[in-house]
């Protein structure tokens, strides 16, 4: 099915970061679908501000979530735990409206350090326990040492990884197909 729409969430804000590369990859081992790159830089979440309106660029996000058939999410660790960008468009994306409810979403991690993301990848999915998506388990993508699983193209060239990420992506993808039947 390759009219799946597929909406890929980066943690990182830096265009090359690690996490970026690896969500390309991961957009490419689900296969043919469309892929939009939600973007996170958004208004700091103020209730002052909600209240004169949600902010267009939410909304768009929000738009694009619900919209999709599977969402990949793509988190670097700052200070052991997901970066400030991720957790406030979570804490937009959780006024009004159920975005993420029963929605497959798979998260994957790229940190230098030697568990490459699992203690953000912990946070993560206590984090998206409030939305009630269909938060696949694995197999866990955790890309350690980055500046060596990546060519100078971006491409993931670690052979566990991405094996791993191929195996996670199918499984997206079948629980893609199956919700949106």
């Amino acid at each position: 099915m390759s009219d799946l729409k597929l909406v890929g969430i980066c943690g990182s804000l830096r265009k090359d970061s690690w996490n970026r590369k690896l969500l390309h990859a991961a957009r490419d081992a689900f296969g043919p679908a469309k892929f939009i790159e939600g973007d996170l830089r958004l208004p700091l979440f103020d209730e002052d501000l909600e209240a004169k309106g949600v902010p267009a660029e939410v909304s768009t996000l929000k738009s694009h979530i619900a919209q999709a058939d599977a969402v990949i999410i793509a988190c670097p660790e700052y200070n052991k735990a997901p970066p400030g960008v991720l957790k406030n468009a979570l804490d937009w994306l959780s006024r009004g409206g159920a975005p993420w409810a029963h929605k497959p979403v798979a998260i994957v991690s790229a940190a230098a350090g030697r568990a490459g993301g699992e203690r953000t990848q912990f946070a993560l999915r206590l984090m998206m326990v409030p939305f009630r998506p269909y938060l696949l388990q694995g197999p866990e993508v955790m890309v350690a040492s980055p500046s060596k699983a990546f060519d100078d193209n971006g491409a993931l060239i670690d052979e566990r990884a991405s094996k791993l990420l191929e195996e996670l992506m199918q499984e997206l993808r079948r629980a893609a197909e199956q919700a949106a039947k």
